[in-house]
């Protein structure tokens, strides 16, 4: 097997000389998995160190500096922030009791205002101005300036290539090296598809999108859909076929099915003779119809055999559920779209559910906001959740409870909407909320949709369609379908038969389709012991079947198997599978295999089917030709051919369009069993005990993705940390324990426990600790091994899978170091003065409904509430653009004479920077403002915090993994990130999410600032970065108010492993070392869409350029176009009463503007955070009496 090089950043970064300006050099000592700390901490204590880079360090022992001259070690606090001690949530909470109008803020660490937060922030913004704030003399302004401008050079110093180069300057503007091709395809995500359409570049797959045509997306994605691209250019990929670890073939596995032995008779021959006795298959979750048939066909020809299926996140509890209350198995379609009222119960539909794309887009659908929006145009959500998630966060009424408690709340609630045999139950934090709640949900019968949680018990599941058939729900907003899946069962039960048969003996050949069953199942199912036996050899265990996986990657359970089989992506690959809803999408190849030896699924149960190396292609193909009415097989020649030639066209655009019509699932009438409650008794649940609630990573899922740089380093939604699962506490659960954010603690289920980093959220419930899954992996690949603090599998049992009571957790005094972006990019609230103070500022603008239709749209009393148009009516300079449609006659005299300029001119320079086309060469009669003006409008009402965004961003325009630690530095390079606020208690605060690219400001205080006009503004209004000038200063990061520039510290791009250099939009460059960069607005996708506007004569139509980021968001929360057209989509957005730019009142002009977040409570129900809503009763955020009064206090 051929040596490859996969190198991280890390790894490529170690090599170079780090000559970066006012930065520490880095010398760490690793022995043995040990870094040594001598020199950091004074004396002989060591850190321990996983191969992920998670450091374990005693928490009563901080690092201090090593004096100046010493050996050069610096503290490993300069590497990440400096861990918060111990948080005062008294103090806290007195000053949020204090806090007067809309004031918001974004972690514990900030809200307390710790030292280490401050220093945190001042270490990422440091100040350089003097401590008098006195005036600079001349003599001392031309040294400072002198200096910085030598050390910024040396900054931005880049290692070439050895060979001669020719640099490009002048690039074409309209310069696109391919014309890409879409192709429609389908992925699975726990087996469920979702379609999608690959961008092609040059036969390279590139970039992925959501098919518009596809039920389940409808042109929508998610995390997972963008970053399947990584996972198909990992080079830690299986490539070969392996037997006992060694290097074998396709042919030699094949080969050992079909060769007759010693005796005469093959491995097939001998299961024939036994009818399968001793054969069993393992799957994931199977919708496949090929596989399936296939699976039914070869338990045909071994009636002996049986079939297993098992995936860590299943929906047994919801199966179980259905058929508590119908008796039968079906799944529930949801129609959030026709839902004035939603009460979810624990789950996480935005998120987690199959289908959740399209649950998001049509959920939001019933929230978008106008200037003639009323009440009753909006729906209203109430969430009951037992941890924070993000359909929790998008509530307009939202309670937190333990897990265990959900079902007395769904008992109270069934009990009082009339479900026949509830026993109701007493919920004391759900008093204030059943009577208003249930006179809501009569008031919209019909038009009301109850969701059990996905991972909530069975009586759950059969309480809420109890509800929704009460409520008149079911054939609105809410149908029934026969299953998905090919064979619904339920998976844990299933398991644990098989594991009972190994243990038995009577299992001699498993066959393993896809999947790590050895890492992600149950600690009391644990495959890998039942493999290993009670010695600890499985070599010497004398129960141990004949073990054959197929899988992505030598992982865990690849290495307790006898033969190894190398699993194709699904971008290489033929397939099928069904969608949430049944819809069927053909699964096409974008690409040949990367590697010679990966099979599929349908390739190894043909050869188990006796039928040799048949291609997946003939196999998948063959099986639609049989039930596409073929001719009869004596059937006159001429009928066979029109027949074939039938199937060809009918193939031909299934293919093209990624969905197979007339396949959804049939409805199911079903009606709900009486007194099926009454069988069912409470469960009794602890309200002083402690709950561990397990939910799959948001990230790595199942562990599935460990491997995926993409999905590892993506900022988890709300807690905001990569590279890690955590142990979500609440505030007064760490009070109870005695722990701050980083502090490890000891959580025991079931005999066994693991140690996790604590992560302190507001609006967990108390007494409950959620722990992530997918983490702990010991064979991955480089990334993904042993990254992460803990495997959550560990203690999970399969009797609790989703959560259990357990006994308080201890601390253990140690403290493991997360990298987190929560804290990065904060605007420093400590300056001079109080000028800056964020708690005062529109960061976020909210309201409600009514208050909204009151003429009340977000600002607080005080600030000026206007049509907030993008420009103003005057323009200061005349480097400025007029407003849409305005002619502004052009000035003379003054200083502020305004001359004509044309569309490809700004400040008196074309855009390629030089001057010879100046304004005193033009008339005054050329155009004042080019055709095209783009900017864009983002919905904070819409957005839901999921990051897709972020990772379709990263796809699109080459964006590298950093690593670990270097996002710990604060040196993550996403051009996007998704902001969380929260207001009000420690509790229950409203929170509220806000995407943040570069604003593209008309006035933008980066480009006045950079020496060499690296940063410059286009004829057409965006801010652009020419790679090739930068030099590195990094002046445009220091003055840009929005903290949305990204500086190549390092060579971060990885620019040397042939599989992800395959990956690279060849669209984009590819930046290295010393290069500031950020968001473009998809500079190449406007490229792309000028020079075909231009070659049919035409104008760009609206809607013709879609940003990454706006292509990805599941809720069409990303608007982008030209604003210079008054009917365009984001210009009728930019004049609606609730949109507002960010920190306008820094005079940037930002292109970039926001629309307000508006609520729609219930006023019955009483919420911390009303008075919050209501602008009007609010205090101004930012008078000149406040800051004189702020003035004051500080002296």
């Amino acid at each position: 097997m051929q040596e490859r090089k996969h190198q991280t950043s890390e790894d490529r970064g170690s090599k170079m000389e780090d000559r970066r300006a006012g930065t520490d050099e880095i010398q760490l000592t690793v022995k043995n998995g040990k870094i040594s700390l001598d020199s950091l901490m004074g004396g002989a204590t060591q850190a321990s160190a996983s191969a992920g880079g998670a450091l374990h360090v005693p928490a009563k022992k901080p690092a201090q500096p090593s004096a100046p001259g010493s050996s050069g070690f610096v503290p490993l606090t300069s590497i990440t922030h400096r861990p918060a001690s111990t948080v005062n949530f008294d103090a806290i909470r007195e000053r949020l009791a204090k806090m007067q109008g809309k004031q918001y803020w974004r972690s514990i660490e900030e809200l307390a205002d710790a030292p280490a937060f401050q220093e945190y922030v001042s270490r990422e913004f440091p100040r350089q101005a003097p401590a008098s704030w006195q005036a600079l003399d001349r003599r001392d302004f031309l040294k400072l300036m002198g200096a910085s401008l030598a050390l910024a050079g040396l900054a931005g110093c880049a290692y070439q290539p050895a060979e001669q180069i020719i640099p490009y300057v002048e690039q074409p503007e309209q310069l696109i090296p391919g014309k890409p091709l879409f192709y429609a395809s389908a992925m699975t995500l726990g087996g469920y598809a979702q379609g999608i359409l690959t961008e092609s570049q040059m036969g390279r797959p590139v970039k992925i999108e959501g098919n518009p045509d596809h039920p389940a997306v409808k042109g929508r994605t998610d995390v997972w859909m963008q970053a399947t691209l990584y996972s198909l250019y990992d080079p830690d990929r299986s490539q070969n076929t392996l037997e006992q670890g060694v290097v074998s073939t396709w042919d030699s596995f094949v080969g050992m099915l079909t060769v007759p032995g010693d005796n005469g008779k093959s491995f097939l021959d001998t299961l024939h003779a036994t009818g399968g006795a001793g054969l069993r298959i393992l799957t994931e979750t199977v919708t496949s119809p090929t596989l399936a048939d296939q699976l039914t066909r070869l338990l045909a020809a071994f009636p002996a055999a049986k079939w297993h299926q098992y995936e860590p996140v299943n929906y047994d509890g919801a199966r179980a559920g259905s058929r508590m209350a119908f008796g039968v198995d079906v799944d529930p379609i949801y129609h959030f779209d026709k839902a004035k009222r939603i009460v979810s119960l624990d789950s996480n539909f935005l998120l987690d559910l199959p289908g959740h794309v399209r649950y998001a887009a049509d959920y939001i659908s019933g929230r978008k906001v106008n200037k003639s929006s009323t009440e009753a145009d909006l729906n209203r959500l109430y969430v009951v959740e037992s941890t924070t998630t993000i359909t929790g966060m998008m509530a307009d009424h939202r309670l937190p409870m333990k897990a265990s408690q959900v079902e007395g709340f769904a008992r109270a609630l069934a009990g009082q909407l009339g479900v026949a045999g509830v026993n109701g139950q007493t919920i004391p934090a759900a008093q204030s909320w059943l009577a208003p709640l249930v006179k809501d949900l009569q008031a919209h019968h019909g038009a009301c949709l109850i969701v059990p949680g996905e991972f909530q018990p069975p009586i759950v599941h059969a309480l809420a369609h109890a509800m929704n058939q009460a409520l008149g729900a079911v054939g609105t907003t809410v149908d029934y379908v026969t299953p998905v899946a090919a064979r619904p069962e339920e998976q844990t039960t299933s398991l644990s038969s098989l594991i009972s048969d190994i243990k038995a003996g009577t299992v001699k050949t498993l066959l393993i389709l896809g999947g790590n069953p050895v890492h992600n199942t149950p600690a009391d199912l644990n495959l890998g012991d039942a493999l290993v036996g009670a010695g600890g050899d499985p070599k010497k265990n004398p129960n141990r079947p004949l073990t054959i996986h197929l899988g992505t990657h030598y992982d865990e359970t690849a290495a307790l198997s006898d033969w190894h089989i190398p699993e194709a992506h699904t971008l290489e690959a033929w397939g099928d599978a069904r969608a949430y809803d049944g819809t069927v999408s053909i699964i096409q190849p974008l690409v040949r295999p990367l590697y010679e030896e990966v099979r599929t699924p349908y390739e190894v149960l043909s050869a188990f089917l006796g039928e040799g190396s048949r291609p997946s292609y003939d196999i998948v193909r063959g099986y639609w030709e049989s039930r596409h009415s073929p001719a009869p097989a004596n059937a006159p020649l001429a009928a066979q051919q029109a027949a074939a030639s039938a199937f060809d066209k009918y193939w031909q655009k299934v293919l093209h369009d990624g969905v197979m019509p007339n396949t959804a699932a049939r409805p199911a009438t079903v009606t709900v069993k009486a007194n099926f409650a009454a069988a069912a008794a409470p469960v009794p649940a602890a309200d002083n005990g402690w709950e561990v609630v397990f939910r799959p990573d948001h990230g790595v899922w199942d562990g599935r993705y460990a491997n995926n740089g993409w999905l590892q380093e993506l900022p988890r939604p709300l807690t905001n940390v990569s590279w890690d699962g955590v142990a979500i506490i609440s505030p007064a659960s760490a009070e109870q324990i005695g722990v701050a954010n980083e502090h490890l603690i000891e959580v025991a289920h079931n005999g066994k426990k693991v140690s996790a980093p604590v992560w302190i959220m507001p609006g967990q419930p108390d007494g409950s600790v959620t722990l992530q899954l997918g983490f702990g992996r010991t064979r991955a690949g480089k990334i993904g091994t042993d990254t992460g603090s803990y495997n959550a599998y560990q203690v999970r049992t399969s009797k609790a899978p989703w959560f259990d009571a357990i006994d308080k957790p201890a601390t253990t005094g140690e403290r493991y170091w997360l990298a987190t972006t929560q804290h990065h990019h904060a605007i420093d609230t400590g300056t001079p003065k109080e000028l800056d103070n964020t708690y005062e500022r529109g960061l976020i603008q909210h309201t409600t409904i009514t208050e909204f239709m009151k003429g009340h749209y977000g600002a607080e009393e005080g600030e000026e509430e206007k049509n907030p148009n993008l420009f103003p009516n005057e323009w200061p300079s005349d480097t400025q653009n007029p407003a849409p449609g305005e002619h502004i006659e052009p000035k003379h005299e003054g200083p502020n004479a305004r001359l004509p300029i044309t569309s490809a001119q700004v400040g008196g320079k074309d855009v390629r920077g030089n001057n010879e086309h100046s304004l005193a060469k033009y008339p005054e009669q050329v155009p004042l403002y080019g055709e095209y003006q783009w900017g864009m409008a983002i919905d904070i009402h819409s957005c839901i915090g999921c990051n897709a965004c972020i990772l379709g961003c990263q796809s699109e325009n080459n964006i590298p993994v950093v690593g670990k630690t270097e996002v710990a530095r604060g040196r993550e390079m996403h051009w996007l990130r998704v902001d969380t606020y929260y207001q009000g208690s420690l509790e229950n605060p409203a929170t509220y999410f806000q995407p943040r690219p570069c604003m593209h400001c008309e006035k933008a205080p980066c480009e006045l600032v950079c020496p060499v006009e690296a940063t410059s503004h286009s004829a057409e209004g965006i801010n652009e970065q020419t790679y090739n000038r930068c030099i590195g200063t990094k002046y445009c990061s220091n003055n840009c108010p929005y903290k949305v520039r990204r500086f190549n510290f390092l060579q971060y791009s990885d620019q040397e492993t042939p599989q992800i250099k395959l990956m690279k939009n060849p669209d984009v460059t590819v930046r290295s070392r010393g290069v500031m960069e950020k968001c473009t607005y998809c500079i190449q996708r406007v490229s792309e869409a000028r020079i075909q506007a231009e070659k049919e004569e035409r104008p760009i139509r609206d809607g013709e350029i879609v940003t990454a980021c706006a292509q990805a968001c599941p809720t069409d929360a990303i608007v982008f176009g030209n604003i210079n057209d008054p009917n365009s989509r984001v210009s009728k957005l930019k004049v609606q009463p609730h949109n507002y730019g960010m920190l306008t009142e820094l005079n940037t002009k930002p292109r970039t503007t926001y629309l307000a977040r508006v609520f729609n409570p219930n006023p019955d129900i009483p919420s911390e955070g009303a008075k919050e809503h209501k602008g009007a009763e609010t205090a101004a955020p930012a008078s000149s009496q406040n800051l004189d009064a702020r003035r004051k206090e500080i002296g």
